[in-house]
């Protein structure tokens, strides 16, 4: 496995191209400078929502506004995380934020105008200027939205006030990623490692047992030193929502979060319950897991072990390959998207000290994504890529098929072309790997996407909610709190087959998704719908082949519950969540299959 200890080793063909962003900073400065003024004159259109022509002209010249700065933002999003605390980046991506608070401050008179209108002074700006229509969408789910704007002075010092604060994601991410020191470990062949949130799973799946224990208490000890600091931003973020939520006249930022989904409250609760009722099935996962182990007592430090005892490494160039064999039953449009995420430098694969961990995809109006992840050869790394290529792909057909302003898919329907992609790299792996442990290594690993986007996603997405409960009705979430919640769901969830011990509560530390407001249940909803989808695809279900190309096709002009509609899904029917669940009792049932034959000679 090839290591690097700086940015600067890494080869340029496995570093992301930002130059279609910004060939240098002077590009940067110059699109700053133009943006600034364009955010300027915005101000200029008070009054529009009186005269449909005028009322166009400001769309067309805001949303041009938002894509002009979202490059700026993106850009500077990436060079920060690709190398943490350097100051120069740091000061970019705050003054692109700030950017974006003159944005929001000269167009926060527009909502509150728009929404003064009677419905017959609404409806007539269409009469009177068709072109209006490209925007419908987009304004009826302004106008919908009557009793929750605020007037314009107050929207502007809602939307400073939130700039100034909304940094609790930030705090947190360089306190886990820059600040703490977790200490060295001492390997096997006598190298040491420095141990990091990069490299954490990676060291934890070491065989070693005594390595693993000692990597696990290293990293914890440290996270609990600092848990008081984590919890009080948490509380802080969740306050700042619950604030806002309660001035725009929310009953509470759940209901928020609804209201913007245009989603009932029956959709999680059926989420939720048909979940919990599979629990079975869970520890029947986990008893699995514990017997391919070979493992009398499964602790907490185990989990992070594969399944399947493959000990093959994936080269960057051989993960690229095999993912496009595997995602060949989606078609060849489908595959020449893939094709281009390669091909253009897309992706920054490799791990080092000082670049931020995890994986995302990050995409503006004007540019496909950019994917940031932390590689290790291991067949973990290679499904990272196949998901986060997924949402990049998803992103160049939203682009082809839709104008600037509905370039947008709601995060609860974006994560299905993820998890869609994850689904049929383990399938093909499971039907074509190499050896046994290969096929073994392939559903062991949609199994554990499934148990992390299904089963905790939803346990965590209970613990946010119970969160934002304590605080709404005047309580303070503290570290006390969240280790008492944690340790209570994770009792269940674990069952009787996994081990607790001290640091067991601690998960809700390193879980960055609390800073993106209820974002946990998009992943339970995206595997549930994603296994539906790819189930059906993989038996030759060209009716469903064909739906899907078309949700990946869907803007955000329309509502989750209507892109889900194009797959014949509704959301409030619990047989979603059973048959992803029954899915999943399918995979436990072809591993033992696998797992128990003779051995080809």
């Amino acid at each position: 496995m090839q290591k690097y200890n700086s940015r600067d080793e890494v080869p340029e063909e496995f570093k992301w191209d930002l130059t279609p962003f910004f060939k240098n900073n002077d590009e940067f400065e110059d699109s700053y400078k133009k943006t600034k003024e364009l955010a300027l004159e915005l101000k200029d259109y008070v009054g529009c929502t009186k005269d449909a022509n005028r009322l166009y002209e400001f769309l067309k010249k805001q949303i041009e506004c938002i894509a002009l700065w979202e490059d700026l933002y993106v850009y500077a999003y990436l060079i920060n995380d690709q190398e943490l605390g350097i100051s120069e980046s740091m000061e970019r991506k705050n003054r692109s934020e700030q950017l974006n608070t003159i944005l929001t401050t000269n167009t926060s008179f527009f909502a509150p105008e728009l929404l003064r209108l009677s419905k017959e002074e609404y409806d007539a700006l269409f009469k009177n200027n068709s072109k209006l229509e490209e925007f419908r969408a987009d304004l009826d789910s302004t106008y919908r939205e009557k009793e929750h704007v605020l007037s314009e002075n107050e929207e502007v010092i809602v939307s400073q006030l939130t700039d100034a604060m909304n940094h609790f994601d930030d705090m947190s991410s360089a306190l886990l990623n820059k600040e703490h020191d977790y200490g060295k470990i001492k390997l096997e062949d006598g190298s040491v490692s420095t141990i990091a949130p990069n490299n954490f799973r990676s060291l934890m799946r070491n065989k070693d047992e005594n390595i693993r224990k000692r990597v696990y208490n290293l990293f914890n000890k440290k996270l609990m030193q600092y848990a008081d600091s984590n919890a009080m931003y948490l509380n802080s973020y969740v306050s700042m929502n619950d604030t806002i939520a309660k001035i725009r006249h929310y009953k509470d930022s759940w209901n928020s979060k609804l209201f913007g989904l245009n989603l009932s409250d029956k959709v999680f609760k059926t989420l939720v319950k048909v979940t919990e009722d599979g629990y079975d099935t869970l520890h029947r996962y986990y008893e699995l897991k514990k017997h391919a182990l070979g493992l009398d007592t499964m602790h907490r430090y185990d989990l992070y072990l594969e399944m399947a005892k493959s000990e093959k490494e994936y080269s960057i160039p051989e993960a690229q390959k095999l993912i496009r064999e595997a995602l060949r039953p989606l078609g060849e449009k489908y595959l020449e998207k893939y094709d281009k995420v390669i091909k253009n430098r897309y992706i920054d694969y490799c791990q080092y000290k000082g670049k931020c961990s995890g994986g995302y995809s990050f995409s503006t109006v004007l540019q496909d994504s950019r994917i940031l992840m932390s590689y290790n050869y291991t067949l973990d790394s290679v499904s990272t890529i196949a998901h986060e290529a997924g949402h990049n792909i998803h992103h160049q057909f939203v682009g082809e098929n839709n104008p600037y302003q509905y370039r947008f898919p709601s995060s609860i329907v974006a994560e299905v072309a993820s998890l869609t992609n994850e689904c049929l790299l383990s399938n093909y792996l499971a039907e074509h790997g190499e050896t046994k442990e290969e096929k073994l290594a392939g559903l062991a690993n949609i199994m554990g996407v499934i148990t992390s986007n299904l089963f905790d996603a939803v346990r965590e997405g209970k613990l946010e909610q119970e969160m934002y409960q304590e605080v709404h009705k005047g309580g303070m979430i503290t570290k006390e709190f969240l280790n008492k919640k944690a340790k209570s769901s994770l009792k269940k969830y674990y069952g009787p087959v996994v081990k607790m011990d001290k640091y067991a509560a601690n998960t809700w530390i390193t879980r960055s998704h609390y800073y993106m407001h209820f974002y946990l249940y998009s992943y339970s909803i995206c595997i549930s719908v994603a296994s539906n989808v790819a189930s059906k695809i993989l038996v030759g279900d060209k009716k469903m082949l064909d739906s899907y190309m078309k949700f990946l096709c869907a803007g955000s002009d329309k509502w989750p519950n209507e892109a889900f509609a194009i797959l014949g899904i509704d959301l409030e029917d619990s047989s979603v969540y059973e048959n992803a669940i029954k899915y999943f009792d399918s995979l436990i049932d072809k591993y033992y299959e696998i797992l128990n034959e003779d051995e080809v000679k």
